[in-house]
């Protein structure tokens, strides 16, 4: 579903919205859909140490040499134009364009050996990084027999104990390059529509951000609502139909959570930005990452399971850094992301609530360890980098090591698979358990890979 219009103000709804209430576009979904989950087999695991996530996806691939694994000693052609900065774990240097996040790497698990065997075209490998399985093509948009994305996993095997909307993806469906089909991974897959994730497409950062679809309107008020859901509770009793009547029900549960969306104060409030204080949104960044990372923690600290952030439109247009890469990381990509994650870090830490909440932060692969002619550094599945914080992820971890030019894992290499198993055993999630599809056939949640326990507390 997707949120593409705004708001200035006060809650309103009109009929059409009770009639079609969210009915919000791009993938045909809606919000009694999106809030219905089938009987499935539940796959829990053991203990959960986290309740929520935050994946904070560089859509396009960030250049791994230029931020968390520098190689200062290498030919100028490989280290690239940017020096090194001490972190707050002692002898660990990251680049020279992250000095916030630097300040908090005691508080993650960095991971330098990462790898996949994808090849390197975006699709297949966002597709891959966020959901552990390889769809052996070159490329292409989401499919509806595409592995689910965590979101739609999750929140189907531990949905929110609130009245909220269970996961969200924003600001962007990230296109396949411009113009192209939305990016497979974000999407509910084999589950179905009704597990895709909330898309807001809106700009956090403009004046009139706001999401309609989930406020009310003008002449409908949350008493009429209440008087709306009565009438259909009346009407199911006097049919004779009880809870257990679930499939002929006129108002069936799932479609009653979405009234009750319209009218729960911790949604509302969630999308409230303009309530943050101007110096935390200042501290985030006044620019739609920044502002969509704040929005982020505001809707777990709201019940949400699941946000994630993709930092592009398409795949070529941020971190997809061909051309250019020193001037595009310094002029913008940098400041932007570093102010974004290390105040989300910081924010959740000084909330209480980063011991219970993963931040993940990576992208569909790195960046060629030598330069290229137009000054950019090219696609790499070889060996990249990425960062957990919070939720059981162990502090000030350095977890394996690349070669002296960045190219190859050196050291104890790990694959995008180990790392989404290791996150759903954070969130009490089997790695190892079943799913089933619409026609009840099971999957394996991760595809392939498995927990790795070194990186936990």
């Amino acid at each position: 579903m997707s949120v593409m219009s705004s708001i200035a103000g006060h809650p309103v709804v009109s009929r059409r919205d009770l009639l079609q209430v969210g009915g919000l576009g791009l993938t045909g979904a809606t919000l009694p859909g999106l809030l219905s989950a089938r009987e499935t087999t539940r796959s829990r695991g053991g203990q959960p140490t986290a309740d929520a996530c935050i994946l904070i996806h560089l859509n396009g691939g960030p250049p791994h040499l230029d931020m968390w694994d520098p190689k200062p000693d290498a030919p100028a052609a490989i280290r690239g134009e940017f020096g090194t900065i001490s972190s707050s774990i002692p002898g660990y240097r990251v680049g020279s364009l992250m000095p916030k996040l630097a300040r908090h790497m005691h508080r993650a698990t960095i991971v330098r050996s990462m790898h996949h065997s994808v090849n390197n075209a975006h699709a297949a490998a966002v597709y891959c990084s966020l959901t552990g399985h390889d769809r052996g093509e070159q490329g292409g948009g989401t499919k509806q027999t595409d592995h689910p994305s965590p979101g739609s996993i999750l929140t189907l095997l531990r949905p929110p104990q609130r009245v909220v909307v269970p996961h969200v993806t924003l600001p962007y469906m990230t296109q396949e390059g411009r113009g192209g089909p939305p990016q497979p991974g974000f999407f509910g897959g084999f589950l179905g529509r009704a597990h895709d994730p909330l898309f807001v497409l809106r700009d956090p950062n403009s004046k009139d951000f706001g999401v309609p679809e989930l406020t009310l309107r003008t002449g409908v008020s949350a008493q009429r609502l209440s008087v709306r859901r009565r009438l259909f509770d009346d009407l199911n009793r006097r049919a004779g139909l009880g809870d257990n009547d679930r499939a002929t029900t006129a108002m069936n549960s799932f479609q009653a959570r979405a009234l009750d969306l319209l009218t729960s104060e911790e949604t509302q409030r969630a999308f409230r930005l303009f309530e943050e204080p101007a110096a935390t949104r200042d501290a985030y960044g006044r620019n739609i990452y920044g502002q969509s990372t704040l929005l982020a923690r505001r809707l777990i600290e709201a019940g949400t399971r699941l946000v994630t952030i993709a930092w592009a439109p398409d795949a070529n247009a941020t971190w997809d850094t061909h051309t250019n890469n020193f001037g595009r990381l310094k002029g913008s990509l940098l400041p932007q992301f570093d102010a974004a994650a290390s105040s989300l870090i910081e924010d959740l830490g000084r909330r209480g609530m980063l011991e219970r909440t993963i931040v993940g932060i990576f992208g569909d692969f790195g960046r060629t360890p030598k330069v290229n002619a137009k000054a950019g550094r090219d696609h790499w599945n070889f060996c990249y980098s990425l960062m957990m914080v919070g939720g059981g992820f162990r502090s000030g971890l350095i977890y394996g090591r690349s070669d002296p030019i960045g190219g190859f894992p050196a050291a104890d290499p790990l694959v995008p698979g180990d790392i989404i198993s290791t996150l759903f055993g954070c969130l009490g999630i089997a790695h190892n358990g079943e799913i089933h599809d619409r026609l009840d056939r099971p999957y394996r949640i991760v595809p392939a890979g498995d927990p790795q326990p070194q990186l936990l507390m």
